[in-house]
């Protein structure tokens, strides 16, 4: 589906982009087990791309929350919104931030940092958390939901999901796991997939939805992986024909033959001049378009080039069709 966001546009993130959802909603409880099925769907999903591998980073907000009431901190919502923005700013202004927005002091700053710092790919993330020393009943819940999702993963899918405790997604409506996923070696890119469990974000009167989500952000993969080159394309275009012009007079003709095969599916445009046919031809090869239509002249037949090959034969435009490989850019 469609997705707008304001925001200035840059490499990977455009104000208009598509993105991919799942979600699992439930109405007044969902089992804590749908937190685990969501990595590996979109492990299965992402695998069966021809894209490089991923890792998916999972955390539990209930863990930085919990931690953080465990500390003192009364904020805990402005820690989280500080923590999410470490990889940019890095720990000595998002220690001074700590302390802007979430009234932390020196001693509190540094734990949170400690806690974020905390990373594995299995469950022994529980006991450097509990070696931090902070006790709360929301951590400690928070503890056994990520423990649960990190073991499934790593029984079902060896090397997929890493617990990452700096991982926070700042918006506020996540009340459990968070997942962000990275692109091996195009981390420096941002997640290409994310999202986590809300509880209260829908409802209905007196009855709540909860639900578990996650979004692969498809033009944000698309526009980074052909960007570095890593999906290489047929051609650079959708056009398969070019119609070609003898000079402007003929233009509604060409228009014309260009509008029946477009109707017939096949992605065609005209000549934007009437230059000489070598002229027109060239201009095809340089934007990969593989075929050029001449019209015929005074009542001869229309004609087709594959420039390729240099293959010209006599066509019409309600009959000719190409291969099946030309009619539209294949990646591989």
């Amino acid at each position: 589906q469609k997705v707008w966001r304001g925001e200035r546009p840059q490499e990977g993130r455009y104000r208009e982009f598509v993105q991919a959802d799942i979600d699992i909603v439930d109405r007044d409880t969902l089992a804590p087990h749908h937190e685990a099925e969501m990595p590996l769907v979109i492990g299965d999903a992402l695998r069966s791309l021809p894209i490089p591998p991923v890792t998916i980073q999972v955390n539990n907000r209930k863990i930085s929350e919990g931690f953080y009431r465990g500390i003192g901190l009364t904020d805990p919502e402005a820690a989280l919104r500080a923590i999410d923005k470490l990889d940019k700013l890095g720990p000595a202004k998002v220690a001074d931030l700590l302390a802007q927005t979430a009234g932390a002091s020196e001693a509190q700053a540094k734990a949170c940092l400690a806690l974020a710092e905390i990373s594995a790919p299995d469950a022994s993330f529980a006991d450097a958390v509990r070696a931090l020393g902070v006790s709360n009943p929301l951590l400690d819940e928070g503890i056994e939901e990520l423990v649960r999702v990190v073991e499934t993963a790593a029984e079902h899918s060896p090397g997929l999901c890493v617990a990452d405790l700096r991982i926070a997604r700042g918006l506020d409506y996540y009340t459990g796991t968070v997942y962000e996923t990275q692109l091996r070696g195009y981390e420096r890119f941002g997640s290409i997939c994310s999202g986590g469990r809300y509880d209260n974000l829908a409802s209905a009167g007196a009855t709540s939805y909860p639900g578990v989500g996650i979004s692969i952000g498809v033009t944000r993969l698309l526009g980074l992986l052909f960007g570095a080159g890593e999906l290489p394309i047929s051609r650079s275009v959708p056009t398969c024909v070019l119609v070609a012009l003898a000079d402007e007079e003929h233009r509604p003709e060409s228009g014309r033959i260009a509008a029946a095969l477009r109707r017939r599916g096949i992605a065609t445009e005209v000549s934007p001049s009437a230059a000489k046919f070598g002229k027109q031809i060239r201009y095809a090869e340089r934007r990969g378009i593989p075929y050029v239509w001449f019209p015929g002249a005074d009542g001869a037949p229309d004609e087709v080039k594959d420039i390729r090959s240099g293959t010209q034969v006599t066509a019409g435009a309600q009959e000719w069709m190409p291969p099946v490989e030309d009619l539209r850019p294949a990646v591989s």
